[in-house]
Parts: C-alpha cells; sequence; structure tokens
C-alpha cells in the first residue's frame, strides 16, 4: 500500500484508478512531520521518544538517550514496545527503527530486528557530532524516503534494512549502469552480497525500460544459493536446465530474472572456446535476438574463467552490461583478465572495514606442527628396489616424481592419525566445540585424504557426527582400470570409503545409497548449520569453502597447501556471527601457511587496482597477449629445433629411431640410457608447448594469428604431444603409476612415523586483523606482492630485503649501530639458508630482529651511564669512548637553542661544541649530520 499504492474507482463503471499514499519520486512534495512523546493507547500505553510522520503516516521512530545511557537501553525499548503486551499495532507502517545518544550517535534497523542486528552507518561527514551526523544522513528526506522505497526487504519472512555498504554498493551500481558501463562490486565474504544483487536487480526492474537481469554463477551450490535468496523476497527467479533451455530464455521476453552456471555458456571441460562459440552460434535459432535490456550479474567474478566466460556470453549477448561480484580482491595473477571483462571496481567494502564494524568476527590463528621422521631408511630403498626393478632411469623418474613429495609424505596414516586425535581433543576442551553450540570444519589436502580423516572419525566418538563434503560422487567409472591385481590403489580406497559412509547414513545397501550424493549433503550441510551438536565436523577439499553460511562453524582446521583467494575465502567459513559466545572464528594451521595467510588478509585489506588509470587499463590486453604469442613462438621453435636432426620424412619411425635408437639397438638398454637425456628434452620441449599454447589458445585471432595460422599451430601441437607420447612408449618410459600404487602407499603408511602436534605459534592474545596490522614482523614485511607466498624461501628473502631496506633508512639515526644489525641479519640469512631455522624459530627470530631494528635500545650492550638515544648514538660513533659522549651530550644540549635545525647561526653553535671534540673536519660534518638526526633528543 505504501509503497504501490491504493487502487480505488471514483463511481461505479469508472476505472480504477491509483492514490499514491506518497510522492516517492519528488521527496519536496510531501509533509514531513515530528511529533516528541506521541501517546501510544495499548495493551500498556507507550510514550516513544521521536515519531517520524510522511504525510501523517508514522514510518519512523526514535528513542533518544542520554549521552551516559547505552543506546542498547533503546533497542530494547523498541523491542518491548513491537510486543502485543505493549504497542504492537502501532509497529505496522513503521519502517525504520532508531535508537541514539550524542557519545555513540545512532543505531538502526526495522520491525522484528534482533538487538544484535541493529546497524551502525558510516559516511564522511563534517558534522563532529555522532547523532547528529547519523541523523542528518539517515533521515534527510530524500535520504529516508529511499531507504524506505528501495531498500526494505522481506527476506524468507525476516524484514531487513541495508548496511551502509550495501547501499553505497548499490548507489554506485546504478550510476554505472546508467552509463552503460559495468566494473565489480568488490563486497568481503560475509558482507551481504547476495542481498546487494536483490536490491540493485529490484532497482533496474523498476528504473529501466524493458529490463532484464541474468545472474551467472560458477557453482552449483551457488546457483542454489542465488535462487534460494531470490524466492525469499518473492520474487519469481527462472533458473535455466541447459544450455539449450538458456538461449530459448534469452530469446523470450517471459521471465525477466534468470539465474545459470557458468557452463550453460562454456561447457565445464572446454578448452576450444572458439570452436565452442562457433557450434553454439549455429545451434541458436534463426531468429535468436535477446529481448530487453540485459544486466549480467556474475558470481564470485575473479575466479579464472572470467575470461573464457566473457568471449562466451560477448558472443551472444553483444549489448548487455556486465557487473561482477567478489567477495575477494583481484590479485595480480587473474587483475588484468578482470579488467579486460568488467572494467574497474564499482565500490568496495574491505574485510578489515567488516571486522570494525562487527559485520563478520575477526580471526585468531594458531599454528601446529606433527613432526615426521623415517623409522627405517634401509627398509625403504630395499623395498622401493624390489618393487621397480626393471623400469628405466626416466620411468624411476616420474615414479619418484609423484610420490617423493611432501604431499605423498603429509598424507601418511600415522601422521592423519596424529591430527584426528588433535582434532578429537580440541572437541572436549575448546570453547564452544565441548557444549555443542559450535562446530568445525577441516580441510583435507585431497579427496583420498578425506576419506581417510573419515575412516580414521568413523573409529570414534564422532562417528555419525561427522561427513566429508567434496565434488566427488562414487561411481563405478571411477574404478574402471583400477584393479591391477598389486593392491587397493588411491581411487578403488575412497570409493569403498564413500560408499560405506553413504550406506552408513541411508542405512540401505552400499549400490543403492552411491546414487544418493546431492540428498546427502543437503542433509548434512542442513543439520551442520542447524544442529552443531549432532554434526560436529565437516571433511572438505574444495566444496563448501566459498558460499557456503554456517554461523556454528567457529573452528577451520587446514591441512591443505592454501593461498590467495582459496585461502582467504575458507578462513571467512568461521567468521560470521552466531550468538553471545562467539567472540572469534578460529585458524588451525597444520600447513605453516602464516606467510600465505598474512599475505591474503594483505590484499584483502587493500585496494587491488588502485595503482591503475583508465588510460593504463586501455592498453593491458594487448600487452599481455603480446607476451603470450611470444612465449609461445619461443616455445614451437624449441621443439622444432629439437627435433629437426629427424631423418626424412620426419614421421613416427624416424623420430623412434632419433629418440630410441635404430632397430635392434632400441632394445639395448645402454642405447636407451645414452639417448634418456635427449628424451627427456623432448618431454620437457613438448609439455613447455602444449602450456604455452593452453595459455592462449581462447584469444588466438586476438593474439594477431589468422584462421590458416591458428589451424597450422594445432595441427603442430597435436603433432608434437603424438610424437612425445609414441617415444615414451617405445623407449619404456611410461609408466602405469596405478600399478606402483599400493606398494608406495604401503612404503608411505609404514616406514613414516609421527610425532604429537605441538603448538608453534603464541598469537593467542592478537585479534588476527590487529596482529597483521601492528606486530613488528608487519612493520618489516610492510606487504608481500601475492607470487612470494608460492615458496619459503622466497618469502623469507623478501622479508630479509625489507628488513634491509628498514636498516638502510633507519641508518641516518645510528649508522655504526646498524653495521652491527646488519650482521646480525646476514648471520640469520645463512642460517635460513643452511635450513638451521625451523618455521617456528623463523617467526620468532625474525620478528625480534625487527623489533631492534625499529629500537635499538632492545639489542646491544652499552655503559650505564648512556641512557639515551642520542648518547649511544655518539658513543657508537665516537670509537666507543664513553667519557667523550657523555661530555658532547651535555655540551650539545647546553648551546642549542629552539629551532636550531635549519638556521645557519644557531647551527653554527652547535657545530663549534663538536669541534672542540673532533679535530679532523670530516668527522665534525659526519656526527653533526648525526647529531641533526637525533630529533628526539635535541
Amino acid at each position: 500500500m505504501l509503497r504501490y499504492g491504493v487502487k480505488v474507482k471514483a463511481d461505479t463503471g469508472e476505472q480504477t484508478q491509483t492514490v499514491w499514499l506518497i510522492d516517492w519520486k519528488h521527496p519536496e512534495n510531501n509533509q514531513f512531520g515530528l511529533a516528541e512523546e506521541v501517546t501510544v493507547k495499548g495493551t500498556h500505553d507507550k510514550r516513544p521518544d521521536l515519531v517520524l510522520y510522511v504525510n501523517g503516516i508514522a514510518l519512523g521512530i526514535l528513542e533518544l538517550k542520554r549521552s551516559t545511557i547505552s543506546i542498547t537501553e533503546g533497542i530494547r525499548q523498541h523491542l518491548d514496545n513491537q510486543k502485543v503486551e505493549f504497542i504492537e499495532r502501532f509497529f505496522a507502517p513503521l519502517q525504520l527503527l532508531l535508537a541514539g545518544n550524542d557519545t555513540e550517535g545512532v543505531r538502526y534497523g526495522t520491525i522484528g530486528t534482533p538487538e544484535k542486528y541493529y546497524l551502525r552507518w558510516k559516511e564522511p561527514s563534517p558534522i563532529e557530532n555522532l547523532l547528529d551526523r547519523h541523523l542528518t544522513q539517515l533521515c534527510s528526506k530524500a535520504r529516508f524516503l529511499e531507504l524506505v522505497h528501495d531498500f526494505i526487504v522481506f527476506d524468507a519472512g525476516v524484514k531487513k534494512t541495508p548496511r551502509h555498504n550495501q547501499y553505497f554498493g548499490v548507489k554506485a551500481s546504478q550510476e554505472h549502469i546508467r552509463r552503460h558501463m559495468g566494473g565489480i562490486v568488490w563486497h568481503t565474504q560475509g558482507s551481504g552480497k547476495s542481498l546487494t544483487m536483490v536490491w540493485l536487480a529490484k532497482w533496474i526492474r523498476e528504473n529501466m525500460r524493458d529490463a532484464r537481469v541474468l545472474i551467472i554463477t560458477d557453482r552449483t551450490e551457488l546457483d542454489e544459493q542465488i535462487e534460494k535468496v531470490f524466492l525469499g523476497v518473492d520474487e519469481n527467479i527462472y533458473r535455466s536446465k541447459s544450455g539449450a533451455d538458456l538461449i530459448e530464455q534469452l530469446n523470450s521476453a517471459e521471465n525477466w530474472l534468470i539465474c545459470s552456471l557458468i557452463h550453460k555458456f562454456v561447457s565445464r571441460d572446454a578448452t576450444d572456446v572458439e570452436g565452442f562459440i562457433a557450434e553454439l552460434k549455429k545451434a541458436l535459432p534463426a531468429d535468436f535476438s535477446p529481448k530487453g535490456n540485459l544486466i549480467v550479474f556474475v558470481d564470485e567474478c575473479h575466479r579464472t574463467q572470467s575470461g573464457e566466460l566473457n568471449k562466451a556470453m560477448k558472443a551472444i549477448l553483444p549489448n548487455a552490461i556486465f557487473i561482477g561480484f567478489t567477495g575477494t580482491p583481484l590479485l595480480k595473477t587473474d587483475k588484468k583478465k578482470s579488467i579486460e571483462v568488467f572494467g574497474d571496481y564499482i565500490h568496495v567494502y574491505k574485510f578489515d572495514e567488516a571486522v570494525k564494524d562487527k559485520v563478520v568476527l575477526d580471526l585468531r590463528y594458531e599454528a601446529r606442527d606433527i613432526d615426521q621422521a623415517l623409522t627405517s631408511p634401509e627398509r625403504i630403498d630395499q623395498w622401493f628396489a624390489s618393487k621397480t626393478k626393471g623400469l628405466t632411469d626416466i620411468a624411476l623418474l616420474q615414479l619418484k616424481k609423484k610420490w617423493g613429495t611432501l604431499q605423498k609424505i603429509f598424507s601418511s596414516k600415522s601422521r592423519l592419525e596424529k591430527i584426528v586425535a588433535d582434532i578429537l581433543m580440541d572437541m572436549y576442551n575448546k570453547p564452544r566445540l565441548m557444549d555443542g553450540r559450535g562446530n568445525a570444519m577441516l580441510v583435507s589436502g585431497s579427496i583420498y585424504q578425506a576419506c581417510k580423516f573419515y575412516e580414521l572419525f568413523a573409529q570414534t566418538e564422532l562417528n555419525g557426527k561427522c561427513a566429508i563434503v567434496t565434488s566427488y560422487k562414487p561411481s563405478t567409472a571411477d574404478i574402471k582400470g583400477e584393479e591391477t591385481g598389486e593392491g587397493f590403489t588411491e581411487r578403488l580406497r575412497q570409493y569403498d570409503i564413500y560408499r560405506k559412509m553413504l550406506s552408513d547414513w541411508f542405512r540401505v545397501p552400499p549400490e543403492e545409497a552411491m546414487g544418493r550424493v546431492e540428498e546427502f549433503e543437503l542433509a548434512v550441510n542442513k543439520q551442520f548449520i542447524e544442529s552443531p551438536g549432532q554434526m560436529k565436523l565437516l571433511i572438505v577439499v574444495d566444496k563448501l569453502l566459498t558460499g557456503f553460511d554456517a554461523p556454528p562453524a567457529t573452528y577451520l582446521y587446514i591441512d591443505k597447501a592454501m593461498r590467495d583467494h582459496g585461502l582467504f575465502q575458507a578462513i571467512c567459513r568461521v567468521n560470521r556471527l552466531d550468538g553471545e559466545d562467539k567472540e572469534y572464528g578460529y585458524i588451525i594451521d597444520y600447513k605453516d601457511l602464516f606467510h600465505s595467510l598474512e599475505t591474503a588478509m594483505t590484499d584483502y585489506t587493500q585496494g587491488a587496482l588502485d595503482g591503475y588509470d583508465r588510460e593504463d587499463v586501455q592498453g593491458l590486453l594487448g600487452d599481455r597477449l603480446s607476451k603470450a604469442r611470444e612465449d609461445l613462438e619461443e616455445r614451437r621453435e624449441a621443439v622444432k629445433a629439437l627435433c629437426e636432426p629427424v631423418a626424412p620424412p620426419q614421421g613416427s619411425l624416424e623420430h623412434l629411431h632419433y629418440f630410441c635408437g635404430d632397430g635392434a639397438a632400441a632394445e639395448d638398454k645402454e642405447t636407451l640410457q645414452a639417448k634418456s637425456p635427449l628424451r627427456m628434452a623432448l618431454y620437457k620441449a613438448t609439455s613447455a608447448l602444449i602450456r604455452a599454447y593452453t595459455a592462449i589458445a581462447n584469444e588466438l585471432e586476438e593474439a594477431g594469428y589468422t584462421p590458416e595460422q591458428q589451424n597450422k599451430i594445432k595441427a603442430e601441437v597435436r603433432h608434437f604431444e603424438g610424437i612425445r607420447n609414441e617415444v615414451r612408449l617405445a623407449s619404456g618410459d611410461y609408466i602405469d603409476l596405478k600399478v606402483y600404487e599400493p606398494a608406495m602407499r604401503h612404503l608411505i603408511d609404514t616406514y613414516i612415523r609421527a610425532e604429537e602436534s605441538r603448538k608453534i605459534s603464541e598469537f593467542d592474545d592478537y585479534d588476527l586483523v590487529d596482529l597483521l596490522a601492528s606486530r613488528g614482523y608487519q612493520a618489516v614485511k610492510d606487504s608481500l606482492p601475492e607470487w612470494i607466498a608460492q615458496q619459503e624461501e622466497s618469502m623469507a628473502e623478501t622479508i630479509e630485503n625489507n628488513v634491509r631496506k628498514l636498516i638502510t633508512d633507519e641508518s641516518p639515526v645510528n649508522p655504526k649501530y646498524y653495521e652491527k644489525m646488519s650482521e646480525l641479519l646476514e648471520t640469520l640469512i645463512q642460517n635460513r639458508r643452511e635450513q638451521v631455522l625451523t618455521y617456528q624459530q623463523y617467526l620468532e627470530e625474525i620478528t625480534q630482529l625487527a623489533g631492534q631494528v625499529k629500537d635499538p635500545q632492545r639489542g646491544g650492550t652499552y655503559p650505564k651511564s648512556l641512557i639515551t638515544t642520542a648518547q649511544r648514538a655518539l658513543y657508537d660513533n665516537l670509537d666507543q669512548n664513553e667519557e667523550k659522549a657523555v661530555a658532547l651530550d651535555g655540551a650539545i644540549r647546553a648551546v642549542k637553542k629552539d629551532d636550531w635545525r635549519g638556521n645557519k647561526f644557531k647551527e653554527r653553535e652547535v657545530k663549534r661544541e663538536i669541534k672542540r671534540y673532533l679535530e679532523d673536519p670530516e668527522d665534525v660534518e659526519r656526527v653533526f649530520t648525526l647529531v641533526k638526526e637525533q630529533r628526539g633528543d635535541y
């Protein structure tokens, strides 16, 4: 009625007319009134402090408190007054409920908003008084009516108002759309991105002629979530069933709101996107023409498919506006392509802002280490030799490459058992876990490890209270060809474990249960959210690490190498608000991810595109593609040069003779061995060619290749890939790793022992945002580029280089002291390179060293008479002459005048005193420069 007017007939037989109770388009045409202490009759009468009327209709209510009384008292008055025992009916037309005082400003909500969800407004203003500032911002006539008309919705029956970031994100997007421009809305995880889409979509529908909105996601769970959100606000959204169905919907004007998976545009496994688009265009109806003014929302737009997605969508929706939504910033690796796809940022709301606004919880971090050792190196070598007899050196190299990794070592049964014991201990000792009000997630490094974790937990008290949720769906196709007669492969083991889990849950035979994975996941996810005491642990790999909101989730155990978007999104699973007893989300790290975590946090609290000007952005596409083309050409030439000596006509047989040996020689082990470096060069060159081609395959035309050149390149890649495979088979370098998998798994599980976990970080009393922003380590590191997180050695060197820079910056204060600090630093670097320092020692020593760099008084030994920084600096630079340093310090203090620096007459007096203690003019100038740097003392 308020929003859409009242339908009336002046008389029988006349047409229905709309009577608008409020003129929403012209705020100045309405009558605004403010009434103080209005007496409202009810079961028990009440007198609200201030009621805001528009055309005689009460739309807002304000409870004011003295500056010494918390505004929570006003919020509680609102909540009391809404009860049937008081004046419930008076609240029927009310839209904004406010409570405020001079010291805290205003918090606002709407009907039914619980106290903890009353919001604070944040917007720049010259008004100092918080109460006046907030009231001016929220209750100006135009803003007040806009909030009521455009920004209040019922979400699954719950009335909601916008946070400030949602409001300004929508407003900024509206301006872009009016100018027919796309862009990116980056609102951090948990800050209400889905409702931001809802408010923007509603505005588009009401303010654009023939408006239609298409929402694209890249994961089924996100597609389902979007559908659920829009249905929850009474907006019918059509969820496309297939690519053909989507094309049909776009070609029809029937549905204004559609959601679809990215794979309806680009098939899940498509690599030849150009071919796919050509095929798609052929399949389009002859009369295909997307109906209406299309605005495309792309959820989680930071993902790497954005380039393919853009190309496919632009091919069939050339006139659409694309708005990307993301809970993460654009990192350097995908920044350029994202700019090409969407444009610059429209609006940004970062993680640290959300923590300060109490929109999400801060996080606490704990690093744990599980030491491992070999029980018998001799037995390992003996077992390996007995199981690999007759393999070529290259085949052995492939086997070692697969199994000689940290990932495999970390997957040993002994280590997994220690992590399980660790988590079980926490279940009985950690807040919220032991009382069943909270639960946990365990991020595993692989589906196989997730299954092994589950198998171990199923033998404990958590049996029936934990579950695996991954992308895996057991199918007979998965185990086809896995049986080698040598024992269980990892695929066979995970197939059996998954089937047993499903069978136990549904209490039906495994053959029947294995087809009910989606039903199982829906059930356990719901139980995890609604009954945390009954579903205490979810074991995941990639699934549920984005778009999964579970307020009870309090602890995240990470046993997977993670970084950038994936790491940040994962840790945000435990930062959602829940009960009063949930003060933080807790990160338990088994993989020494602190550097990666810190880099991720830095990226998520800084802008990723701040350094780009629009004119610079225009050249990005050409720069990136020219480098990719250059790389492809180099790889083509390299593999051609390698195969050039092959005898004509350079067919398969000639290549086999060249890389393996002629005729009988090919059977000779010595010949094969002699040619193994040549074959290894072929394998590497071919792999490099395939990588270079894959990186540019979707953009060959934009890179400047003609259709004939494109076909030639594709043929070359197929040719050399075929040659590589033939040589591998003929030489015996090809190895069926499945055959050796059971034996290698036995080796890992039998001969690697794990110790009990131990805590290696001392960050208990620090909030993660404060920790990363304020500790000495961060002061040194400042902010690492995201690619540094790939290797611990690279991170170490980068941090050490930053300490060097800090030493250089600080050295004018006391150059001699920092010469000694440089010696300490070089020792630390040398120790690091020799792998003497453990991860724990590294964290401790680099933090301690950084503290010494910033505060020299922490390190070094000085005579007791030298108290100030200036005295110690003089002592270090006067050949450690204590008496001379004290005397010169006193003389300088006696003669220096106020504001002496920069005044040549006052400086002359100070220099005259220095000359009394030093004869060499160069020494005088050096010490005078040093004295000028002691701003805290002189």
